[in-house]
């Protein structure tokens, strides 16, 4: 097994909000996929087959939350970067950049639709 995870799904009731703030905090473009039962779903920029990815997702059963599971996202070469864009997309940050000693670094933020997310990167 490569990865424990290879897929996450963060919920939005606002799917258009959702997917404005992710892809100007990662820089890049979501890319919409059309989902079963009147579910919206907006790949996260930087995704690539065979490897770990995720989605905003919008539809019945999905509901945002600030507790349960924290999702890290890839940080890249310095979290300060995309962390920087988060209050300007929308969002709040809850915990700053902070060392993880040898491990990194990691900093969460709120996202506009409720949900706790977090960044991790090595520098």
């Amino acid at each position: 097994m490569a990865n424990v995870i290879n897929w996450f799904d963060i919920p939005a009731k606002n799917f258009e909000r959702a997917c404005e703030f992710y892809g100007k905090v990662l820089g890049g473009e979501m890319q919409g996929v059309d989902m079963p039962n009147g579910h919206k779903m907006g790949v996260l920029p930087g995704y690539q087959p065979d490897s770990v990815g995720g989605a905003v997702v919008s539809g019945p059963g999905y509901e945002p939350s600030d507790k349960g599971p924290l999702v890290y996202l890839n940080g890249g070469e310095d979290l300060s970067v995309p962390l920087s864009r988060v209050e300007a997309a929308g969002g709040k940050i809850v915990m700053p950049k902070t060392s993880i000693g040898k491990n990194g670094f990691m900093a969460q933020f709120i996202d506009p639709e409720g949900n706790r997310v977090a960044f991790h990167s090595m520098a």
